[in-house]
């Protein structure tokens, strides 16, 4: 069976053609995204409660719901905002949950249980699903035109735009930003109103009485069912003027012409708004589904994009403000360049360590596998994105480790026996101990492909592709490598003369050095032993010194801007000051253009942009599009520096983009506790302490806000005597200033509805507002009725109240965060700041009542969490590596050699990361993780060969030495292609493959140096320990005897030439 594809050259030629088939198909037909896409976890719940203050808000509404919703096991954390008239709660639910439409259901039936028991005036609660992902495609309506803007004319364009882009094959949903909602607007003339005895409310309530939709009755006969319908429903603005509001006693009719101003307009003040190139626009932004080919959908958007601009108006701009597959295509090229310059250094090594002839034999492996991976990945559903194709490079030296072993077996063998038996005895010898070894290393890898949550999702890819490699890699080395070594053998013309281009290189001179310096160490085992060790314990030693990091910042051409005035501020006067920091930055060099989105978060561009703002006139967020991501933290800096210069009243915050899950901001600490004040207080000053900390450019505490609140103080008395209470006064005044709506108007298929309200010019002053005619119950509809004016039985007065009450897990918090210069560690921040707040806390600056706390959120809180879940299955899978070490070598001491090479290793990986400069981040971690699979493997290689020699295994220095030098070129040359295979990532893997490279990278190195020196001499100090007990003599003293038809792992060790490096 081993010879099967040796002998059958047909079945050898068929599976080569169909394993390319399925890998070339499968990478056709792969979705091309830029970043793994992440599960939606997170939703917020949005409650409307009119006219109610942030207290009441969070007594009535935002408890109600959360007691509800502690239900949902599933539920992680609740974070909630209590503001005026309105109650947010995000909910985001366990790393662990996958299927969350589910749980998202079970939310939605409390939500309809909590209506019952949050207040009666309380609108129903509004439950939205965040999606964590990118928008594909953004392209914006934009108004060139002088004069202000036409917003009915841009919405009508964005729809109509809209229906086409949702007509291509693979959109999934459209958002529309900066979407003005249109209405009815019905503007009542105080003063004639007053004179036909109509208020607002009692307008409001006499359109809707006209606006009949409903069914009324049915004519049933044996003939036919007719419906009958009452004909008066609302369907023009000619209607509405026309519609009767009152029928005076004298017979004569009041129409809503009579007393008010009809139009079909904006609603005002609109909620969000956006300026692309600091025009107004509204702007569509597109989800593609994950299984489509993004690249295929831009192509097909862009196409009805130039034909929809073809037909614009003059004077209505549509620009593509961003598209993902540019970015997705210049990512994936890279990575890919870095795949093929990764596979030609690979067999480069092999040819100038092993010759053309192996080089090329090797290298047969090297597509074959990649092949498979392919279709590995097209069978489970795994996307073509930054992770899966990484974990291909990070598998380029270990993928050829197999055929290496094959095919120096092979060609040993053929040197005696004939083809077919070679092969025969080759795959038979192999094929036990080349599956144990890639066991294991599939087991070091695990627990990244393992970790749950969104730290899991986005890097478990990296993992996944190099377990699949590792499969296809055995696979191809057992199969098609030796029948491929066998087949060309016939062409091999035998001679003695060496050729370095043949058989690798040869240095006589460094082989002597090396072989003295290992017999000197090998003499003296617990000297080998003592200074193999150094380094990784030095690299122990400055690994405790490394700052830590979650993931390194994005070095994309964009970042953001954020903006935030005081809580009071229009959604105007914030519209200015974007329009005025725009100005500023668009004369930076380098930057292209800004692009505002306000009142709510931008839609992400970026697939860990949180879109968590809402309902925020005071709020905006701009997408900064620079040249180039050259130098990106400088330019960040220096705008976030000129911005603080010109604009010191507005809270201005220049951001990078990160990779990895998101979070709010990077240094984060959190008080708890009952008491407002307190909170309040606590925060103010771990405030202080946080801007006193270097590299900190804005801070901000989420209590320490107030809004100035404009309070009506209602003398009872005299309201009662005029027929009013203070529920009657708050319902006249809503409806009067706000509006209230009265029926509705069916335009297509959409509803208008109908708004009735006093006139823009008369809301916007207080000395009107105190002027307010009230009508008393009683007089609804009276002619001639006694208005009353507010300022008679009220008076007014400014009062300070808190913008919201935040939450967090049912208690009060106060959340404090930091923000820093571009390019600066949160943890050199965070360790600063906390040794701070310890000291303020020892000595009394900071008190903490009983019943108060801190911790600690941000960045830091977010890697512990994806730490803990990567640790999570390491101790079952280790003591599975254990075992399969145990069982495969027959000996405890023997796998605690091999382990303790994997422990050392790691040092040798933190030493690399210190002498590189990079933090101890996730993905160091990651590597570091992967490295103690990838490290061992040397370790066992020589292990193995050393027991399969009877004096080794005996403790003979002499033997043990001979094996050693023997076993070096297989070593050194598996090494450097391992780290040949990571050097595009180092040369151009920007910030954030290095750490993961450089740590495996440097593993490996010095995993290498163990398995030459300290493993050989750990077996001599073992026989020699053994000698001093008298048990030298017993082959027990240390392996325990193995039977010869039970191959341990790696024992295939071919008999390679000796070194000649």
């Amino acid at each position: 069976m081993s010879t099967l594809f040796y002998r059958d050259t047909r079945l050898l030629t068929l599976t080569v053609i169909i394993i390319a088939v399925a890998g070339l198909s499968s990478w056709h037909v792969l979705p091309r995204l830029e970043d793994p896409e992440l599960t939606s976890r997170v939703a917020l719940i949005k409650t409307i409660y009119p006219g109610a203050p942030p207290e009441r808000v969070e007594a009535l509404v935002t408890e109600k719901i959360e007691d509800e919703l502690t239900e949902i096991e599933e539920i992680k954390e609740i974070e909630s905002t209590s503001s005026s008239e309105v109650s947010i709660l995000t909910v985001e639910l366990r790393d662990d949950v996958y299927e969350t439409e589910p749980v998202w259901s079970r939310i939605r039936d409390e939500l309809d249980d909590a209506r019952l028991t949050i207040a009666e005036d309380a609108l129903d609660p509004e439950f939205e699903e965040i999606d964590v992902k990118a928008y594909a495609f953004i392209t914006s309506v934009v108004w060139e035109a002088d004069g202000p803007p036409n917003y009915a004319i841009l919405r009508r364009l964005a729809e109509e735009l809209k229906d086409h882009l949702e007509a291509i094959a693979g959109t999934e949903e459209i958002d529309l930003y900066g979407d003005p909602q249109e209405e009815i607007l019905v503007e009542v003339d105080p003063s004639r109103a007053i004179a036909s005895g109509l208020d607002a409310a009692s307008i409001s309530a006499g359109i809707d009485d006209s606006d009949s939709k409903n069914a009324a009755g049915q004519l049933r006969s044996e003939e036919a069912d007719l419906l009958l319908e009452v004909s008066s429903e609302l369907d023009s603005l000619e209607r509405v003027r026309r519609t009767p509001i009152r029928v005076a006693e004298d017979g004569t009719i009041v129409q809503l012409g009579d007393v008010a101003t009809i139009s079909k307009a904006v609603r005002r003040p609109m909620t969000d708004e956006t300026l692309i190139g600091g025009k107004p626009a509204v702007t569509l932004a597109v989800f593609v589904e994950s299984d489509f080919r993004v690249d295929h959908w831009a192509e097909a958007a862009h196409r009805e994009v130039d034909a929809f601009r073809e037909g614009l108006p003059q004077g209505i701009g549509l620009p593509v403000v961003f598209d993902q597959s540019v970015y997705t295509a210049d990512r994936l090229g890279a990575l890919i360049n870095n795949l093929i310059l990764g596979a030609l250094a690979v067999v480069g090594v092999i040819f100038v360590i092993m010759g053309w002839r192996s080089a090329v034999l090797v290298g047969t492996a090297l597509p074959l596998s990649v092949l498979c991976v392919f279709a590995g990945m097209n069978l489970f559903g795994i996307p073509i994105h930054q992770m899966s194709v990484t974990g291909l490079i990070i598998a380029l030296g270990l993928l050829i480790d197999n055929a290496i072993v094959v095919v120096d077996e092979v060609r040993r063998r053929l040197k005696d026996e004939p083809p077919a038996d070679a092969i025969a005895h080759s795959v038979g010898h192999l094929a036990v101990p080349l599956f144990g070894s890639t066991l294991t290393t599939i087991l070091a890898f695990s627990p990244i492909a393992l970790m749950p949550g969104p730290a899991g999702e986005f890097v478990g890819s990296i993992a996944t592709g190099v377990i699949l490699a590792l499969i296809s890699s055995l696979a191809v080395s057992l199969t098609i490598v030796p029948a491929v070594t066998g087949l060309t053998q016939r062409f091999v013309r035998k001679t003695d003369r060496h050729h370095w281009w043949r058989d690798g290189i040869s240095i006589p001179f460094i082989a002597r050095i090396y072989k003295n310096v290992l017999g000197f160490l090998f003499r003296v085992p617990i000297a080998a032993i003592g200074l193999s060790a150094v380094f990784p314990f030095m690299g122990f030693y400055v690994g405790g010194m490394l700052p830590e990091q979650f993931f390194p910042p994005s070095d994309r051409n964009q970042f953001q801007i954020e903006i935030e005035l005081p809580p009071s501020a229009s959604i105007g006067r914030t519209r200015q000051t974007a329009l005025e920091i725009r100005e500023v930055v668009v004369e930076m060099p380098g930057v292209e253009d800004v692009h505002w989105f306000l009142g709510r978060s931008a839609p992400s561009f970026y697939y860990n942009l949180l879109r968590n703002r809402q309902n925020a006139s005071q709020y905006g967020q701009a997408l900064v599009q620079l040249d180039s991501g050259r130098d990106i933290f400088a330019r960040i800096n220096k705008i976030q520096a000129e911005l603080d210069d010109q604009f010191p009243a507005v809270r201005v915050l220049a951001r990078q983009l990160e990779q990895g899950p998101p979070f709010d901001a990077p240094v984060e600490m959190r008080v708890y506790g009952p008491d407002l004040n307190v909170l309040r207080e606590v925060g103010e000053q771990l405030r202080e302490e946080l801007v006193a900390v270097e590299h900190t450019t804005y801070s901000r505490a989420n209590l320490t806000e107030t809004l100035p609140k404009m309070s009506l103080e209602v003398d009872e008395e005299s309201a009662r005597i005029a027929g009013f209470n203070n529920a009657g006064i708050a319902r006249q005044l809503e409806a009067t200033l706000e509006g209230q709506i009265g029926g509705s108007i069916l335009e297509a298929t959409e509803e208008l509805p109908v708004r009735v309200r006093i006139g823009s010019q008369d809301r916007g002053r207080l000395d009107a507002i105190r002027s307010l005619e009230l009508l008393p119950p009683q007089q609804q509809g009276v002619r001639g009725a006694e208005f009353v004016p507010l300022s008679a039985i009220a008076e007014t007065r400014l009062k300070p109240v808190s913008a919201g009450i935040p939450r967090r897990d049912g208690r009060r918090v106060n959340t404090v965060q930091g923000f820093i210069n571009a390019g600066v560690l949160p943890s050199t921040v965070l360790e600063p700041f906390r040794r701070r707040v310890a000291e303020s806390i020892e000595a009394g600056r900071i008190v903490l009542p009983p019943g108060y706390s801190i911790d600690v959120g941000g960045e830091s809180a977010a890697r512990d969490r994806a730490v803990g879940n990567l640790l999570a299955f390491v101790g079952v899978l280790g003591t599975i590596m254990v075992a399969t070490l145990v069982l495969s070598f027959h000996s405890f001491r023997m796998a605690g050699i091999i382990g303790a090479v994997g422990f050392l290793s790691v040092g040798c990986g933190l030493g690399a990361l210190y002498v590189a400069g990079y933090p101890f981040g996730f993905m160091a971690i990651v590597g570091t993780m992967g490295l103690v699979g990838v490290a061992i493997n040397d370790a066992i290689v020589v292990l193995a060969a050393l027991r399969e020699d009877p004096l080794a295994r005996s403790g003979d220095v002499d033997a043990i030495h001979r094996i050693a030098m023997r076993e070096t070129r297989h070593v050194v040359a598996t090494t450097i292609t391992t780290i040949a295979g990571f050097i595009p990532l180092l040369v151009d893997g920007g910030k954030f493959w290095p750490p993961l490279a450089v740590s495996i990278a440097g593993g490996v190195a010095g995993a290498t140096l163990l398995a030459l020196t300290f493993v050989p001499a750990s077996l001599v100090l073992l026989a020699q320990v053994g000698s001093i007990f008298g048990r030298h003599k017993s082959s027990n003293k240390l392996v325990e005897a193995e039977p010869d038809e039970s191959p341990s792992i790696e024992s295939h060790q071919r008999q390679p030439a000796p070194l000649t490096v």
